[in-house]
């Protein structure tokens, strides 16, 4: 009985260990490259080739504080488990990252601090902001891009963005997707993703039953658009992403219908 025990509890202690240290030099990597950065921000004075005349005696400012996020982009993995997504994410060679990944089952992997810049929006634009990199936290959500998110999931991603709203006070308008900020080329989180119920937690906008709404005349859907936030340089790519996020739809063009939605998120974005 004791050497079953023994063997049982070894076993445990391998699997935990191996759990611990799968990741063990790629953590290293991380904490070299925080200490590298660290040390950049420490050197006095500023080290720059501008060739300016500077002072004799560096006078360093007592106010300053980190970055803050002032966007959430959320993400689907595009991939098939979240432990190809780690590895991904853990790659020199691949160049992609987001702070958070979070599992079907709910669990949340926190791979870089809120305070740094992830490499997981790329080439964007959503309003007059163009680096949504420097601005934003990215959170990928363990999906294909073809199926729901599951339940866990969506419960862990709520609580997650709970924290992050109170912790950096973000706007309620500023929880957008992948695919609102580059929709030329990304449809994630895929149509299937829950927005209304983020909406109704204050993490985004929602919209009022159509059939109550009039449209007036001289509307313009591309301004519309454009108040949202989204990029018109592809304007069939940006209406897409428009009906993907509000609508749970992907085709082309606007119903008239679809046209009242689309003028009372105006509004809201407006406010």
């Amino acid at each position: 009985m004791k050497s079953k025990l023994f063997l049982l509890i070894t076993g445990i202690v391998v699997m935990y260990s191996c759990t611990q240290t799968k990741y063990a030099a790629t953590n290293k990597v991380y904490k070299q490259q925080v200490k590298n950065y660290a040390k950049r921000l420490a050197e006095y004075p500023v080290k720059d080739s501008g060739g300016l005349h500077y002072a004799a005696d560096w006078v360093g400012t007592t106010n300053l504080s980190m970055r803050r996020p002032n966007f959430v982009i959320i993400h689907h993995t595009a991939q098939n488990s979240c432990e190809q997504t780690l590895e991904t994410f853990t790659l020199a060679r691949t160049q992609v990252s987001a702070h958070y990944v979070i599992c079907k089952d709910g669990t949340v992997h926190h791979m870089l601090n809120d305070l740094l810049r992830a490499h997981h929006a790329g080439v964007s634009k959503w309003g007059n902001t163009t680096d949504l990199n420097s601005s934003s936290i990215g959170i990928e959500l363990d999906n294909n891009g073809f199926e729901p998110f599951a339940e866990a999931q969506i419960s862990s991603l709520l609580t997650l963005l709970d924290r992050l709203k109170k912790a950096y006070s973000i706007p309620a308008s500023n929880f957008i997707g992948h695919g609102d900020i580059a929709p030329t080329r990304k449809n994630d989180p895929n149509w299937r993703f829950p927005w209304k119920l983020l909406a109704e937690k204050g993490f985004g906008y929602w919209y009022d039953d159509p059939a109550n709404v009039t449209i007036p005349t001289g509307f313009n859907h591309l301004q519309a658009l454009r108040i949202v936030g989204y990029d018109l340089k592809d304007t069939n790519a940006a209406i897409i992403g428009f009906k993907r996020h509000w609508l749970q739809d992907t085709t082309k063009g606007l119903s008239n219908e679809q046209l009242k939605v689309l003028y009372q998120l105006s509004r809201k974005y407006m406010q």
